[in-house]
């Protein structure tokens, strides 16, 4: 399986969960390293763009295709799987407690959930403390300039 992530150059050269430890988010705590990866190209732009203004719209995007074998176990969690107000903003603490326990509990590399910003879409957490981690790779990374249309007031 290809999923894919938008990342800004400077942080490209690895694939790591560092960003997402540093300052938290839905799934992850501060201090819980979980890469965010999207189900296709347009969702990941989504997760992105939701965060930016037109002026605050960087030029050095990529979109990065991540390599997950087939094999690998995932665990796929449905709406039906998650509390109430999973897709609340700002998010609520319980998401981040499913997506901490998934990290510590390393019971598979990747988990999967739906997306808050397309319904009907996925998203893919990876764990990159697990031990099948080292089978996920990087296959390429493109250039990937914003359509100034979506910031336009």
């Amino acid at each position: 399986m290809i999923v894919f992530r938008l990342v800004r150059e400077k942080f490209s050269s690895t694939l790591s969960g560092r960003g997402a430890a540093l300052r938290g988010a839905r799934w992850n705590s501060i201090g819980v390293e979980l890469i965010y990866t999207a189900g296709n190209r347009s969702l990941a732009m989504a997760e992105v763009a939701v965060h930016l203004t037109l002026a605050s719209l960087p030029s050095d995007y990529l979109m990065m295709a991540i390599w997950i074998p087939d094999d690998l176990k995932v665990i796929d969690l449905s709406i039906n799987d998650l509390p109430d107000n999973w897709n609340a903003f700002p998010h609520p603490l319980s998401t981040q407690r499913i997506g901490n326990a998934f990290v510590m509990d390393a019971k598979c590399a990747v988990l999967k959930i739906p997306s808050v910003v397309t319904s009907g879409d996925f998203n893919y957490l990876i764990n990159p403390k697990h031990p099948d981690f080292h089978c996920i790779t990087v296959e390429s990374l493109e250039r990937f300039p914003f359509d100034r249309r979506l910031f336009k007031s």
